[in-house]
């Protein structure tokens, strides 16, 4: 699931993070060639997908 093809409604979300994260998020971005919050929709879905599998044992 990424940004370019999540098609559900959408809402904005802000956070603050530590810098050193915003620093890798935006390499990770760039090096992948996909947008910061493409970055975020995708740790976040894994990382909630992963907690839910776990929970669910």
């Amino acid at each position: 699931m990424t940004e370019e093809n999540h098609k559900e409604r959408t809402e904005d979300l802000h956070i603050r993070i530590p810098a050193i994260l915003a620093k890798r998020v935006r390499n990770f971005a760039s090096e992948n060639d996909i947008s910061i919050t493409g970055v975020v929709i995708e740790a976040l879905d894994i990382l909630l997908r992963e907690h839910n599998k776990q929970n669910d044992r």
